[in-house]
């Protein structure tokens, strides 16, 4: 008799359709088609994080090749990268981007076929100037043509990868006092890892200055990428200065240290000492101009008149005519003893005529003179140049040796050559001290390359090794054991539908006890490892606990085909 439930006329309670959650996912995910489903959906998850994480890993981290292009130049530049087969995007900034590995020959690619294409630039810019404009504007073109023209000059030095030029010029005018100097300011942008000399930025000063007109080399401003100011020359401040003394003082130290360390290296080896050396320059610029005169000059032209006082002398005398015009008498001289040359008594000169001796005080009664003198002048000019050793100090620290210590002689021999090689002056009271000791470290610390992780393989290897380790757990751990599941019970679904799957715990009868129930249980632990079995041999199973036994173990086994047969029955039973 079947028996058919019908609902009460009472009204059930309810439950919310989502008071749950939890339970109706539990709910979902036990019904038997999702369960079926379940290692599929497993192993569609697992792909998709492998290959998400291989697309995440294996992308190498990109760089930025242009920016700030417009659009036709990007446009131009991603046609001509694709055609190259060179993987590149557009980031969020919308600068053209490409993998570290590819920068360089994307770069020599698109150099190759002038891309991207700059803007006109330099005199090209007067070409396209309008009919018709104004002065100002003309200026204004003329001027920005002179700064790419002169940018383009400096950045055909080596160094050089880009330069931009400002220029101030004021506009001429006819006051002399409202005229204003040309001024310029150069910003370059140096290769990685290079620097300018000073050489090489005095030529960039000179450079511009000589490409305007009116420009001295003491208005032209150089700037690096970094902001550092390079050309300090013009600083009123004595900045520039005090840059060069350092420079000259730290020129000076290197270089008595490189002579140091090159008499050094081949005696005690290298890394086997250390010198440092401190030197005083002296950078007083000094000037002294001295003149000096002769206390005795020389007579160059004398001029004047004197008057005799001798008693004796008579009254002026003589014919007047020619007679009286005639040159006195050589004067008698006597020649004493002695050599010396007299004059005749009282002073008077013989026959009436002018001393021929020189003239004494005593015979003049006035005199009257006009004298010029010859004065020796010395002009003497000396200007001491600054850059001059004032003081050296040197210091020098060996290594003992790995057995013994070095000798108070040896030490004293490696002082005077240390002397020796950096012009030891004791008058400039010069020290050189050189010492021996153990060293704490050793000698190759401190010259060892780059550690291998810093090489730049290290990076690609890591990012495609993991990728690899990634596919392989997914592969080993997801994808196999799904699949072995799948094939069992691929393996169980195309069986024989006449047969039930069962497997036959009571294949052995040793297995078999005395009584049923026994046998039973012993029929329930060996199901395992007994063959298959058909409904013949459930039938011709000796006792009904022998069938029980089967039964329970196969729907131990199976209890999803179990649960079915026990519907089928239940609906055969209604139907009957």
């Amino acid at each position: 008799m079947a028996t058919q439930l019908v609902p009460s006329s009472g009204a059930v309670p309810t439950e919310p359709r989502f008071a749950n959650p939890l339970k109706q996912v539990t709910g979902f995910m036990g019904q038997p088609a999702v369960k079926r489903s379940l290692p599929l959906i497993f192993l569609v998850g697992l792909i998709a994080a492998a290959a998400l994480a291989w697309a995440t890993l294996r992308t190498p981290p990109q760089k930025v090749l242009f920016g700030g292009l417009a659009d036709a130049d990007k446009s131009a530049v991603v046609q001509a990268l694709d055609t190259a087969n060179i993987e590149n995007g557009v980031d969020g900034s919308g600068n053209v981007t490409v993998s570290e590995e590819d920068y360089h020959k994307a770069r020599m690619l698109l150099a190759g076929q002038d891309l991207p294409k700059a803007a006109p630039g330099g005199y090209a810019l007067l070409d396209q100037l309008p009919m018709g404009v104004s002065r100002a504007v003309e200026g204004e073109r003329v001027k920005q043509a002179r700064e790419t023209e002169i940018a383009r000059s400096i950045e055909e030095i080596d160094v050089v990868a880009e330069a931009r030029v400002h220029l101030a010029t004021p506009e001429s005018t006819v006051f002399v006092r409202d005229q204003a100097a040309p001024t310029a300011s150069v910003v370059v942008k140096l290769q990685p890892g290079r620097v300018l000399s000073d050489a090489q930025v005095r030529s960039i000063v000179n450079l511009v200055a000589a490409s305007v007109p009116g420009m001295k080399p003491d208005a032209v401003t150089i700037v690096d990428q970094m902001g550092t100011l390079l050309s300090n020359s013009s600083d009123g401040n004595g900045t520039g200065e005090a840059d060069k003394r350092i420079a000259m003082q730290r020129q000076v130290e290197e270089k008595v240290k490189a002579q140091v360390a090159q008499l050094l290296t081949p005696l005690v080896g290298a890394g086997n000492f250390t010198a440092e050396v401190q030197a005083d320059i002296n950078f007083d610029e000094t000037q002294a101009t001295r003149e000096s005169y002769e206390k005795q000059g020389t007579l160059r032209a004398e001029q004047g008149s004197w008057t005799g006082n001798q008693p004796n002398a008579g009254p002026p005398g003589g014919i007047p005519g020619a007679l009286s015009n005639q040159a006195p008498a050589a004067s008698t001289l006597t020649t004493p003893a002695n050599g010396a040359t007299q004059p005749p008594p009282n002073g008077a000169p013989a026959n009436g005529a002018t001393p021929a001796g020189p003239v004494t005080d005593a015979m003049k009664q006035s005199d009257s003179f006009t004298r010029n003198y010859d004065l020796g002048r010395e002009v003497s000019v000396t200007r001491n140049a600054p850059g001059s050793v004032r003081r050296l100090s040197v210091a020098v620290l060996l290594r003992d040796p790995d057995k013994g210590r070095r000798t108070p002689a040896e030490i004293q021999q490696i002082t005077g050559l240390v002397q020796a090689a950096v012009g030891y002056n004791a008058q400039r009271q010069d020290q050189v001290q050189v010492i021996s000791k153990k060293f704490t470290g050793s000698a190759t610390e401190g010259v060892e390359g780059p550690a291998w992780y810093q090489a730049e393989w290290v990076p690609m290897v890591a990012r495609h090794a993991t990728a690899l380790v990634i596919a392989l757990l997914v592969l080993l751990l997801g994808v196999r054991p799904i699949a072995k599941a799948l094939m069992k019970k691929r393996e169980d679904a195309t069986g024989d539908p006449a047969k039930l799957a069962f497997t036959n715990p009571n294949a052995d009868p040793a297995l078999q006890g005395e009584n049923g129930v026994d046998g039973a249980e012993g029929a329930g632990k060996a199901a395992m490892d007994a063959p298959t079995v058909s409904i013949e041999m459930l039938d011709n199973a000796r006792n009904y606990d022998e069938r029980v036994g089967l039964v329970r173990g196969f729907t131990r086994e199976n209890p999803t085909r179990a649960a079915l047969a026990v519907r089928d029955m239940i609906k055969t039973g209604a139907a009957q």
